[in-house]
């Protein structure tokens, strides 16, 4: 008969449960998998999954009372950890949605908005078509693979029971500067496009004041908007690679991960 003690048990408790709490906060918040689109239960399945997997593989964790601050400190510092990479991961799709934003408003779609099944909250439908285009990006080029390769690095460069004072939260909130920046030079080419067409009908309206540009601009807009945006599509890819490269080396930084 096999005997466990009190403190066999709670060791093996905790070398589980802080690993749980770093994982699942990453999942919880990370885009694709953290998103409304994945159920609650498939996320809380894969964090196990993944805990199984990773909690034998680290080093020995710290021993704390169930009921102290100190336990209830290293909760909070896992939670912490892993929101503050799934929030990272999340500045990497809200640039794109930013930029369909506000070519949508350029092209005069800005009125046509859909609900976004991941966010649940109603978006441009430009916006949606790069939410989507770098969702599925982000999945072809492993992406996910990545993160959970940080991830479990992470244990490692920040293990548990350390301070926060090596995490570096401050460059963490600079990335907003670089959010509206990227966003904007997204749809700069558009924006310049769509400018220039709105130029040329003002110039039209102003040679000839017969003629109703209400009603033969909008359309036009949109047409020439539809073609731009078609244009402006085929340099996604490498688009989305510079800032998907820059958005996981910035992730590796903030854990102190190589």
């Amino acid at each position: 008969m096999i005997e466990l003690a009190g403190s066999d048990i709670g060791r093996w408790i905790a070398g589980y449960l802080w690993v749980l709490f770093r994982i699942g906060a990453v999942l919880m918040t990370m885009p694709v998998i953290g998103t409304q689109l994945l159920p609650m239960r498939i996320r809380l399945y894969l964090a196990l999954a993944l805990t199984a997997l990773v909690a034998p593989q680290i080093a020995e964790v710290p021993q704390l009372e169930p009921l102290a601050l100190s336990t209830w400190v290293v909760i909070a510092e896992q939670i912490l950890i892993g929101a503050s990479m799934g929030f990272l991961l999340q500045l990497l799709f809200q640039i794109h949605v930013i930029a369909g934003q506000i070519v949508a408003m350029q092209m005069g779609l800005g009125f046509a908005s859909m609900n976004d099944p991941a966010m649940g909250v109603s978006v441009a439908v430009v916006a949606q078509v790069f939410t989507m285009l770098v969702t599925l990006l982000f999945l072809a080029l492993n992406g996910h693979l990545v993160v959970i390769e940080v991830l479990v690095e992470s244990f490692t460069t920040l293990p548990i029971g350390q301070t926060l004072q090596a995490v570096d939260f401050h460059t963490l909130v600079l990335r907003f500067s670089w959010v509206m920046a990227s966003a904007l030079l997204i749809g700069l080419p558009a924006i310049t496009a769509l400018l220039i067409v709105n130029l040329s009908f003002g110039v039209m309206m102003r040679a000839a004041p017969q003629l109703n540009i209400f009603s033969i601009g909008f359309p036009l807009t949109l047409v020439f908007g539809l073609f731009i945006l078609w244009v402006l599509l085929g340099n996604a890819a490498g688009q989305y690679h510079l800032l998907a490269s820059e958005a996981l080396i910035w992730l590796r930084e903030m854990v102190g991960a190589r």
